[in-house]
């Protein structure tokens, strides 16, 4: 009886056999080929490394070809390529050299176990500042936040432009792709290292593969924001009349009003004259009253009464009386009566002696 548990887990350094010639002796039916555009500025570097690619993708027999007026990669199939999965591989080797990868990275893909995830996110924030913040988030501080991805996910991830481009093992992609997609919806990275570190520990334990783990996981409740502030003057709509608002009184309504129009030119001219000079008058009396604030003399505080010295405690001139006498006994730099006496005995005794 064998534990069902257990055909289901893959033993541990278990790997699936490479494939070889003897599995595909007569190769192809049809070459296939693949192309990729790549930018102006990784021209010098493609130049460089070229060789390098050609040597690389060589030895699964596929042709590269470089083209620098077109700015174009190529890979082609040739009647020696036994492995049908090879171009494949040269097709994401040429995608990831166009988004900025190392050849030093890039060259892996070619192994069974590593596979490449390109993942775009310049089209999941509408506002161009705060794809610029999240993606800088991605980042973190001098870069710490995804050197602790990649730790994490045994992956290479390199963030290049409106795409992140992600090298390793099939399960560590899965969860960049996560991590990168959550903090483009504002779900902030340490959230799922916190859960990345917490699995990893788990999968030490052998008699936890096969249980539930998430009731070790963390959970985060989203915080709901504050309400926006109420501004100070609100707009309140007026109720709807179909009748629309009276015309404003013209300039003539006015005077009519008033009797003005009535007057002659001399008057107004009068009545303008009598307006200016009452306004000239308002304006020097309160220039005055400024002027006058000088001189007005602050108020003073009121003065706060001293409270007699208390008499209740009476003193005891008997007892001062003998702390003089005692002080006028007693000369300065002198000993005491009883030390006196007793140096004198000692030092009769001693011409006793001798």
């Amino acid at each position: 009886a064998v534990d069902e548990s257990e055909l289901l887990t893959v033993p541990d350094g278990w790997k699936e056999p490479a494939f070889t010639r003897e599995d595909n002796p007569k190769g192809l039916l049809e070459e296939s080929s693949f192309a990729t555009l790549f930018p102006k500025y990784r021209e010098a570097y493609l130049k460089e490394c070229w060789p390098l690619v050609q040597k690389a993708l060589g030895e699964l027999y596929v042709n590269a070809a470089l083209d620098l007026i077109e700015g174009s990669m190529t890979v082609t199939t040739t009647k020696k390529t036994f492995d049908p999965y090879a171009i494949i591989r040269a097709r994401d080797l040429i995608k990831l050299l166009a988004r900025s990868v190392p050849f030093e990275q890039v060259f892996r893909i070619l192994q069974d176990d590593v596979a490449c995830d390109i993942i775009k996110i310049g089209s999941l924030v509408r506002k161009r500042e705060t794809f610029i913040k999240r993606r800088a988030r991605l980042l973190g501080p001098k870069g710490s936040t995804l050197k602790a991805l990649e730790l994490l996910t045994n992956c290479y991830i390199m963030v290049q432009g409106n795409t992140v481009s992600a090298l390793g093992p099939f399960s560590g992609l899965k969860e960049v792709r996560k991590v990168v997609l959550d903090t483009m919806k504002n779900i902030h990275p340490i959230y799922n290292i916190k859960t990345l570190m917490i699995k990893r520990e788990l999968a030490k334990d052998p008699e936890l593969r096969t249980q539930s783990w998430e009731r070790f996981l963390p959970k985060f409740k989203r915080k709901n924001l504050k309400k926006r502030k109420e501004p100070k003057k609100k707009n309140t709509k007026k109720e709807y009349t179909p009748f629309p608002p009276p015309q404003p009184e013209s300039q003539i309504d006015k005077e009519l009003a008033s009797g003005e129009y009535f007057l002659k030119e001399r008057q107004k001219k009068r009545k303008k004259m009598e307006e200016i000079k009452a306004k000239q008058a308002d304006a020097i009396k309160r220039r005055q009253e400024e002027r006058n604030k000088a001189f007005i003399p602050p108020k003073e505080k009121p003065v706060l009464k001293t409270k007699k010295a208390s008499t209740e405690k009476k003193i005891d001139i008997e007892a001062i009386k003998e702390k003089v006498k005692n002080a006028k006994k007693k000369k300065l730099g002198a000993l005491p009566e009883e030390e006196v006496k007793l140096k004198m005995a000692a030092d009769e005794k001693k011409k006793k002696k001798k």
